[in-house]
């Protein structure tokens, strides 16, 4: 079937079947079909959009567009989970080695950051030597062992949805629903997991901005996870403000380790308490929130999921060591204070101008080829409802050789990024729907 017939179908609104979708992918990935033809049919697809059938064929062919791993020899219940990105979203972190030392088989398959700071593996990569680069067979090997691995993702799972999502990226057709979706929920099929939780934010340190657009979106990729007969759950939290405390890549590590040695911020604790009950229940390791808290409270408590985190830093690598002495990561030499210039309560925190700081002192890229300064970003010390006094600290950015005016800019940004309130301040809701 012709290219031209498929997009003139779109064009005009009409559904395709299987095999049409199917055959645009095919012939695209082989090179059969020009960027021009598929950049018009995604154009097609942004004011025509796609049913829940089409999404799901769409997600499908990507999944059979590459390699699909398999871990039934070693598990028969394998979690993992997503997240769409968010300021201080250090959650990968905690979750993994906090889940295996429960129990649960983890195959996570992480991506580098292309925005305002890092993504997970570059955050790993902070931690000296370690490696998130892993074969196939040194992924599926360390999870036997260990029970849980992160590993960069292997150019051989989805190759169709990689040389589509380029062309999204350079053709403003990223933001379709439909084609977030067959991109996500096609990846962790391709993985191998079994049970996936999406954290789907919004806010705006988040790229979809309003709670409505979230839930339509975590819909969406639940009902294309039952049209392809995996269980996928989702939950809805806010990104008005950063997540924890520490923005950049060492310095999300350090807090990741500070949570797991039982010192950390509420709404971090909230967030990922909520993703390990889906997962516990959904895998039958628990039958309720209550007894998942008391589960994963003592995991806290008896360090198992911190010498989890210690054991996965020495499989992939890296310097086990860092657990213990953080002078280990790479240190900024600078660090400026923000200031507030009058006493009252955070009524805002801007994620998104805190954001643009942190890339402006280097913590994220704006291209694949760029590289970051892990040890760039900031430390709040106080959040939405906090109370400060005149002259307190509110953050703190921490920075090499930046460039004076990129220092200017980052600090106009940063203060920006809150507001005072003369009355109290009621604490944002955080998580929407679980």
């Amino acid at each position: 079937m012709r290219a031209v017939d498929l997009i003139q179908k779109k064009k005009l609104g009409q559904k395709h079947t299987r095999e049409e979708i199917y055959s645009l992918v095919e012939g695209y990935t082989k090179g059969e079909i020009e960027d021009y033809q598929m950049s018009a049919w995604l154009m097609a697809v942004c004011f025509q959009g796609l049913d829940k059938e089409e999404t799901a064929y769409l997600t499908e062919a990507f999944v059979d567009s590459g390699e699909i791993l398999d871990f039934s020899s070693i598990s028969n219940f394998v979690a993992d989970k997503h997240s769409t990105g968010g300021v201080g979203d250090k959650v990968t972190i905690v979750l993994i080695p906090l889940l295996a030392s429960l129990g649960v088989t983890c195959a996570k398959l992480s991506g580098r950051g292309l925005g305002y700071t890092g993504g997970t593996v570059d955050k790993l990569e902070s931690i000296p030597n370690f490696k998130c680069e892993m074969s196939k067979d040194d992924f599926m090997k360390q999870i036997k062992e260990i029970n849980a691995a992160i590993s960069s993702q292997s150019p051989n799972l989805t190759p169709a949805d990689g040389k589509i999502y380029a062309l999204r990226d350079v053709t403003a057709t990223v933001d379709n629903k439909s084609l977030i979706c067959a991109s996500v929920v096609s990846k962790k099929i391709a993985s191998g997991a079994n049970s996936i939780v999406l954290d789907v934010k919004f806010g705006s340190g988040a790229f979809i901005k309003t709670k409505e657009e979230a839930q339509e979106l975590a819909k969406l990729m639940i009902e294309t996870g039952a049209l392809l007969n995996r269980k996928i759950s989702a939950i809805i939290t806010s990104m008005e403000q950063p997540l924890g405390k520490n923005i950049g890549n060492s310095l999300e590590i350090i807090e990741s380790i500070e949570f797991l040695k039982g010192n950390y911020s509420q709404d971090l604790y909230d967030v990922i308490l909520e993703i390990v009950a889906k997962t516990l229940i959904s895998g039958g390791f628990c039958k309720t929130k209550d007894e998942v808290k008391e589960k994963m409270d003592e995991s806290i408590k008896s360090k198992k999921a911190l010498e989890m985190l210690r054991k996965i830093i020495s499989y992939q690598g890296g310097n086990p060591d860092v657990v213990d002495n953080y002078s280990l990561f790479k240190q900024a030499k600078n660090k400026y204070e923000i200031k507030a210039q009058n006493q009252g309560f955070i009524s805002d925190l801007d994620a998104l101008e805190i954001a643009h700081a942190c890339k402006l002192l280097g913590a994220g890229r704006d291209k694949k080829s760029d590289s970051i300064d892990f040890s760039a970003g900031c430390i709040l010390s106080k959040k939405i409802s906090d109370k400060v006094q005149e002259g307190e600290t509110v953050l703190t950015l921490y920075y090499n050789d930046v460039k004076e005016e990129k220092l200017k800019e980052a600090i106009e940004h940063t203060k920006n990024s809150f507001k005072l309130s003369n009355n109290e301040v009621t604490p944002p809701v955080l998580i929407y729907e679980g």
